[in-house]
């Protein structure tokens, strides 16, 4: 029988609260709960910043952040959990990144602390108060940690390489109409 130390206790608070607002943040755009605009509101929203188009891209990014947010709480899949929140919140940072870093101007503090901690925890592991070693591991193996932020890093990056093509090429004709 194992002993859990601090650092269990420590990963197990972490995972909860990083998951349990990751998870929170996705019932927003899906739901509407906690305030939040629901699949019509958020779809708008996403449109108006360049994910277009914008219900698909709000459900992707609802779907995503409620399941690895679910996923780092109960510290299972831990790795790709971790990757896919993060790659989710890169999103979000590259919308608010023109309003600088505090979340009071708008900015991206929120968005990236979330992706950093998530990170972080998928490179790191659960620790053993988490379903990954109830089950052994069988999710949360070492080489899964690279292939999975190197998955989520490639479609985070087609993703938001596109959304920034088309705000460039609306700019761009915002411009030559003026």
């Amino acid at each position: 029988m194992t002993c859990f130390d601090r650092r269990d206790l420590g990963l197990l608070l972490l995972r909860a609260g990083a998951g349990g607002v990751l998870a929170a943040h996705g019932a927003q755009k899906l739901f509407g709960w906690f305030g939040g605009g629901g699949l019509e509101g958020t779809g708008q929203f996403m449109e108006s910043v360049g994910y277009v188009p914008g219900k698909a891209n709000a459900t992707v990014a609802g779907l995503t952040e409620v399941g690895s947010g679910v996923l780092l709480a109960l510290g299972l899949a831990t790795p790709a959990a971790g990757a896919a929140a993060a790659g989710a919140m890169a999103g979000a940072v590259v919308v608010h990144q023109p309003n600088g870093f505090f979340a009071q101007d708008g900015g991206y503090e929120h968005p990236a602390y979330l992706g950093l901690t998530a990170t972080g925890l998928g490179i790191t592991g659960p620790g053993r108060l988490s379903l990954d070693h109830a089950f052994g591991h069988l999710f949360n193996r070492g080489w899964m940690v690279p292939a999975a932020l190197a998955a989520t890093g490639v479609a985070t990056g087609l993703v938001v390489g596109a959304r920034n093509k088309r705000v460039r090429q609306e700019e761009q004709g915002s411009a030559a109409g003026e």
